[in-house]
């Protein structure tokens, strides 16, 4: 018997990152669970507009500044003004509704295959664990970045449809150009999608560990309203700096002229560190995993 009968190809074919990025946002964007949630997400900032609109709510205009920071004080300074109806309908979703999207959105990533059995073919695929992590994050933050950005855009165009563009002025009562409220908002976008990524980060490593996707939602959901809670209790400030919420009203600052950094900065430090510490949660577990 030869040497050459006794090779056996040992090798495992490699899969190409982008080819199982796109084949993941394929399965998540052909779902029609998730066309039906970023449809009503959009819905959001066009029925905030419309019911300003028709309640005949004064307009913001410039120099009061006496708008609230929370989100029923943005809704407030949203009517008049086109500037501030896309964050406002971003600052209000951010404490409930879009944290809800984002955990289902993890939940079906890894718990819903799981439970469905299509996870085990990952796993038994020529795909390493890091990297089967690796494409359902991505899934996920793609997710939540078009979440953010629809809402975004679906809420400029419904402000500009009902103020028009001379009512782009900031809460300290300064008109920007076009541009700049562009500007102004995409840094928004971007920040609520960051705070979506550690939401989701959270979420993977529940996911990782349960075959139940209800689960997973309920436990984000839950952490969300008690982090909220907590955040009213003065007993308990010395836990309030780990608290993903806690910068979630600094979001207010963006439509401010200059904008103050402070808080952005710090909610942005605190999700990045959600972030780390959720997908290596996720990756030990899902490393352990049986195939």
């Amino acid at each position: 018997m030869t040497a050459a009968t006794l090779t056996v190809p040992t090798g495992r074919t490699h899969v190409g990152l982008a080819r199982l990025y796109r084949a993941e946002l394929r399965w998540i964007f052909r779902r029609p669970r998730t066309l039906v949630v970023l449809g009503l997400l959009a819905l959001v900032p066009a029925v905030i507009g419309i019911g300003l609109a028709v309640a005949g709510d004064s307009g913001f205009g410039p120099g009061n500044t006496n708008a609230g920071d929370g989100g029923g004080g943005l809704l407030t300074s949203a009517a008049g003004n086109a500037l501030v109806l896309p964050i406002a309908a971003l600052a209000v979703t951010l404490n409930l509704l879009l944290p809800l999207t984002t955990a289902m959105s993890a939940a079906d990533a890894l718990a819903g295959e799981a439970a469905h059995g299509t996870l085990r073919g990952w796993l038994l695929a020529p795909v390493s664990r890091g990297r089967l992590l690796l494409v359902k994050a991505l899934g996920v933050a793609t997710f939540t970045l078009v979440a953010a950005v629809l809402m975004a855009v679906v809420g400029v165009i419904t402000g500009l449809v009902i103020n028009g563009t001379g009512s782009l002025f900031t809460l300290t009562g300064t008109t920007l150009s076009f541009g700049e409220a562009l500007g102004k908002i995409a840094v928004a976008a971007a920040w609520v999608t960051l705070q979506l990524w550690a939401i989701g980060a959270v979420a993977l490593a529940i996911s990782a560990s349960t075959e139940h996707p209800m689960l997973v939602v309920v436990s984000v959901l839950a952490g969300t309203i008690v982090s909220a809670v907590l955040l009213l209790l003065s007993a308990v400030d010395w836990l309030h700096p780990f608290l993903l919420p806690q910068s979630w009203d600094s979001i207010t600052d963006i439509l401010r002229d200059p904008m103050p950094t402070d808080g952005l900065a710090q909610g942005a430090v605190r999700a990045a560190c959600y972030i780390v510490i959720g997908l290596s949660l996720a990756y030990a577990r899902i490393a352990t995993k049986d195939g």
